[in-house]
């Protein structure tokens, strides 16, 4: 049987022979390079590195290749090595359809690398959508038995639980429309995706369409980016644009808009369940 490919993840302030201390490691351990990326960010001189890689030689002792990185790099590095395979994601939802179904069929069709192992939301009303897909269907209100909201924390804590008893490797965001505390957020640290319906850092906050509208302008967009405490402010992971002009109405906008909402969060999602994004500080640097 062949053994797994994995992935192997390494960014340190940058140094001469980086490349060749770290291949070398590779090679000793009888590691196949398949593909690999690097970039230096010369203004911070740091240095990033993502390679895939499988075993010619039977498969590597676990922890054997980050020890080994870490022996030969800075004391600074951060090295990660994981496996390239299917991780389960957590999709919250409120109302809107669009960026949960496009998520649900390319999930279906086998074309996310990742599994949906479960989806969540404030309203009932996109159950009969998740349930055509065979897939659990979660709704935790915000309200209590008498309509009114719940406490924050409260709310927040009955979902955590239903999330946590999935495992997710992310908790995605397909327009969840409730703000998330720190403490939330704090709980999956860098693991939660969401999309903001424009091209952020223009137009944050509600009713970008209609804010985007009284500018007047020529190109709307949509943003992914990992959650942070900070309302929308979180690194980007990707974005997109199309453009429009005076005879869009705010509602025709919103419509074009939600056909890029569901592309750039898709293509997020799969960038950071493929490993493909590292963080650095508010940006992200990306292996596409």
């Amino acid at each position: 049987m062949t053994s797994p490919r994995e992935i192997v993840l390494v960014d340190c302030p940058d140094e001469v022979g980086l490349i060749h201390r770290i291949t070398g490691v590779l090679g000793s351990h009888r590691l196949n390079i398949e593909n690999n990326h690097e970039f230096v960010d010369t203004a911070a001189r740091h240095f990033f590195f993502r390679a895939e890689v499988a075993p010619v030689a039977g498969a590597v002792p676990p922890g054997a290749v980050e020890a080994d990185l870490v022996r030969v790099l800075s004391d600074k590095a951060r090295v990660r090595v994981t496996r390239a395979e299917r991780r389960p994601i957590v999709v919250c939802a409120t109302r809107e359809p669009h960026c949960l179904g496009e998520l649900l069929l390319l999930d279906a069709v086998g074309d996310l690398p990742g599994r949906i192992v479960a989806v969540v939301s404030n309203h009932d009303v996109l159950r009969g959508l998740v349930e055509r897909f065979g897939l659990p269907f979660h709704h935790v209100s915000h309200r209590g038995a008498g309509g009114q909201d719940l406490p924050r924390e409260t709310h927040e804590a009955e979902l955590a639980g239903v999330i946590d008893g999935y495992a997710p490797a992310y908790v995605v965001l397909a327009r969840y429309m409730r703000v998330l505390s720190e403490g939330f957020v704090a709980r999956y640290a860098q693991r939660i995706v969401n999309i903001h319906h424009s091209f952020l850092p223009a137009f944050a906050g509600a009713s970008p369409y209609r804010q985007a509208f009284e500018r007047g302008v020529k190109v709307i967009g949509a943003t992914a980016h990992v959650v942070t405490a900070d309302l929308d402010d979180g690194p980007i992971i990707t974005q997109d644009v199309i453009h429009v002009d005076h005879s869009f109405t705010p509602a025709r906008m919103a419509q074009a808009g939600r056909d890029v909402e569901k592309l750039v969060l898709a293509k997020a999602v799969r960038l950071m369940l493929e490993e493909r994004v590292f963080l650095h500080g508010r940006r992200t640097v990306v292996f596409e």
